[in-house]
């Protein structure tokens, strides 16, 4: 392994969010909303080498002060898919170091044992496969470009091109770990676009990935959420299995969920469709579960 890793430029992090709305703790992250509505982290497969995902976040993106001002009408997301199991954790990682460092700057040191404790790895891990681990989750959450673009009759009009991290950079020899995000994008870190996502349910779903990721969507939901088709979900988890499998992931997604304390639901179809009505929810689970 080198001695010191560079991975360059993208959008990222956040800092103190709004006064004590909204504030990351050892028990919750703060998270935005596009982030955990929108396939960005999704749970681990085997996709074809070099594959490449694109997201249409104009939905969610358009309504940003810097995307009204440039008038940007047409947002994508692209890159390697980001995992629930690894990438997930360097972001909320990269999200508190920022939360507790990046209150009045866009860039910020750590010592890496102290990221990596950010990233909820156990300390027993603290060795060179987690470091080599971490370098490449911050390689591919570099990698995931958001493209702006303001579309004119005749074509593109101006385009804009950022990212989920600036500049992020591993020093194993001084045992540093230095991020940059794009101060732009930081709009998407203030109360009105974040949603606290507990760790509790998280941790009690270790390596059941697609319960994870259908946590992270349906807590970015309002209360009382409008029923949820499976459509909705499948395009939300971007499963790469056929759909009728995909179908009974997240049936046993939903049942785990369940099963933990966070969720109560029934299904329900109409016509051809399958849609989840959500009756309560708790991110504080039921007792004897993980906090």
């Amino acid at each position: 392994m080198t001695e010191k890793v560079f991975i360059s430029e993208v959008l990222g992090p956040d800092s103190d969010v709004d006064n004590n709305k909204l504030v990351v703790t050892s028990k919750a992250t703060v998270q935005p909303v596009a982030l955990m509505r929108l396939n960005v982290f999704v749970p681990s497969s085997r996709p074809a080498k070099g594959q490449q995902t694109a997201i249409d976040a104009s939905s969610v993106f358009k309504d940003l002060e810097y995307s009204r001002r440039e008038g940007y009408d047409d947002i994508r997301i692209t890159g390697e898919r980001l995992s629930m199991a690894v990438d997930f954790k360097v972001w909320v990682g990269i999200i508190e170091a920022f939360s507790k460092y990046g209150l009045n700057t866009n860039s910020v040191k750590l010592t890496f044992h102290e990221f990596a404790g950010m990233c909820r790895f156990e300390s027993k891990r603290f060795d060179s496969r987690l470091r080599k681990s971490i370098s490449d989750a911050l390689t591919r959450i570099r990698g995931k470009t958001i493209t702006f673009t303001r579309s004119g009759t005749d074509g593109p009009k101006k385009v804009s091109v950022t990212g989920l991290l600036k500049t992020g950079e591993l020093d194993f020899e001084q045992d540093q770990v230095e991020l940059e995000a794009d101060h732009r994008l930081w709009e998407l870190y203030q109360t009105d676009y974040t949603v606290l996502l507990r760790y509790k349910p998280i941790n009690a779903l270790t390596r059941k990935e697609a319960a994870q990721a259908l946590y992270t969507f349906i807590e970015s939901l309002p209360t009382n959420p409008v029923p949820i088709s499976f459509k909705r979900i499948r395009d939300r988890l971007s499963l790469l299995s056929p759909v009728k499998e995909q179908n009974r992931i997240i049936k046993l997604a939903l049942t785990q969920l369940q099963e933990i304390g966070y969720l109560e639901h029934s299904i329900t179809k109409k016509g051809k469709e399958t849609f989840v009505l959500i009756h309560r929810r708790s991110a504080n689970l039921k007792s004897g579960n993980e906090s």
